[in-house]
């Protein structure tokens, strides 16, 4: 594997109302996945701890950055040689707590990502416990010369969020989830996917829950919008390496950031 093409894997696996055995599946996840060889490791949101319908111990689980779960994913990657992103229900005012996403190597968090668009649709109000992240600068980092960038679950459904990561020079964009299955969701969620891969001309890689919550389908896809490695409606991990090439000779046959009239700013 060239250091241009870092091989990438999409952990799709349940969270429980639990953070050791959270803890313990991650160990495992992550142990496999760079056993094949990953540089950067993606597990689904909500990671550290998940109740489903949410309650008032999200709050009560709730962990700062430097708490038993990050230290974990630290130990983790120094262990495997690897960058490993992952949901985590953090820390917040006022009884509520952030829906978070870490990147984090062996020296420490490289990435922080608060979700900004919360779960207020398809009757679900995921605000009645959950505080917004703020808006403004993207949460990036790099792994062997390829810039990866953050976002969440709902926030697929907003192309601005994927528009501030490649401002920030994303090549690839990694969407840990929670999408919730019901009619026509996993539509949704394919499509929106392949959309923001094909817009962006970059790299998505998305881990979710599987069923019978989630949707499935963790997938990483290519910028010409075709998946690469997926996997189905079980707990599984799809692998494939993130192409600087490919980058390259996408944006330069199709040069839509280069040529679109618009720019993106955060609402008032």
């Amino acid at each position: 594997m060239t250091a241009s093409a870092p091989l990438v894997a999409v952990c799709q696996f349940a969270p429980v109302a639990s953070r050791a055995a959270n803890r313990e599946r991650v160990a495992e996840l992550v142990a496999e996945a760079a056993a094949r060889g990953a540089r950067v490791i993606v597990l689904p949101e909500y990671s550290s701890y998940f109740v489903d319908p949410m309650d008032d111990t999200l709050a009560a689980n709730a962990e700062s950055l430097d708490g038993e779960f990050v230290q974990a994913l630290r130990a983790l990657a120094g262990e495997h040689g690897a960058v490993i992103v992952a949901g985590l229900v953090e820390q917040a005012d006022a009884g509520r707590v952030h829906n978070a996403v870490v990147a984090v190597s062996d020296a420490g968090v490289l990435a922080t990502y608060r979700k900004q668009h919360l779960y207020d649709a398809f009757g679900q109000t995921e605000s009645d416990w959950l505080a917004a992240g703020e808006t403004g600068a993207a949460a990036v980092f790099d792994v062997d010369g390829i810039r990866f960038g953050l976002m969440t679950c709902y926030d697929l459904r907003f192309p601005e969020v994927a528009r501030t990561l490649v401002d920030a020079g994303a090549d690839a964009m990694i969407v840990p989830a929670e999408w919730v299955r019901g009619p026509l969701k996993e539509h949704h969620w394919t499509t929106l996917l392949t959309a923001r891969a094909i817009e962006s001309t970059a790299y998505v890689i998305a881990a979710d829950h599987p069923g019978p919550i989630g949707v499935g389908l963790s997938q990483i896809i290519d910028p010409q919008g075709v998946v690469v490695a997926g996997a189905s409606s079980g707990e599984g991990i799809a692998m494939a390496s993130v192409d600087a090439a490919l980058i390259a000779r996408t944006r330069e046959t199709n040069p839509v950031l280069r040529l679109r009239r618009y720019r993106v700013s955060p609402a008032s």
